[in-house]
């Protein structure tokens, strides 16, 4: 079971914040808000950068960061001046989907009301992130983190959600998790993470509990060889 601090934040105060991201600009990163890191990671020489954009973070053991201890982080954006991700094995447990949207006054009848919010980093605690399907897309809102993957932020797509019909596949996270130049390079390097490319799969499914375990999988190792000291992929 991942261990972890959770945000002493209701539905009605992350409803506030997507209310916040309404009012202050129409369309989503990277253009419309003003994320740094968000707007530096999609601003780089990728054709000169290894990027890991659409790529899956696993957490070491050695990891014991509380924000990142066990974590699964996709990344959606990453070039040499920084890199952002979501954390996609972290539900909040006390915030949900449905809740989140009543508060929006969003109608919600096709949203299960078991499905969580997940925490998707430490960095702006009180902003809302949606990582979805690209058949769900907006040229002026939708970031694509890859061909099948998207990341938007505006209240529209929450709308969309909440009829059941786009995107198929979807998660909603509060916080971002953030690197600054080099910064995520050398974690790796100090064997502070795994990567892999992404499995669409993986990162929608909600059995989080498992997750981290399965996306080691994903490298055709087990978890029971690695140590807090081992190699990285």
């Amino acid at each position: 079971m991942i261990r972890y601090s959770r945000p002493p934040f209701s539905a009605e105060d992350y409803a506030l914040g997507w209310e916040k991201i309404a009012i202050q600009n129409e369309t989503a990163m990277p253009k419309g808000l003003s994320y740094t890191d968000f707007k530096s990671a999609t601003t780089g020489d990728e054709e000169n950068h290894a990027s890991l954009a659409g790529h899956l973070l696993i957490a070491m053991p050695s990891m014991f960061d509380p924000n990142f201890e066990q974590t699964v982080i996709y990344i959606c954006a990453h070039s040499e001046h920084g890199a952002v991700g979501l954390v996609v094995n972290r539900p909040t447990g006390s915030v949900f989907l449905k809740d989140l949207l009543e508060q929006l006054e969003i109608p919600s009848l096709h949203i299960p009301k078991e499905k969580q919010v997940l925490i998707g980093g430490p960095v702006e605690t009180e902003r809302g992130f949606v990582l979805h399907s690209t058949d769900y897309c907006r040229e002026d809102a939708t970031l694509k983190t890859s061909d099948t993957i998207g990341l938007t932020a505006t209240l529209d797509i929450l709308s969309a959600i909440a009829t059941g019909e786009v995107p198929k596949r979807s998660l909603l996270a509060i916080g971002y998790s953030g690197w600054g130049p080099g910064q995520l390079e050398e974690e790796i390097q100090a064997n502070g993470w795994l990567h892999c490319p992404a499995s669409d799969a993986l990162i929608f499914d909600e059995d989080y509990d498992s997750k981290w375990q399965r996306a080691i999988g994903l490298l055709g190792i087990d978890v029971s060889q690695l140590s807090s000291d081992a190699g990285h992929a």
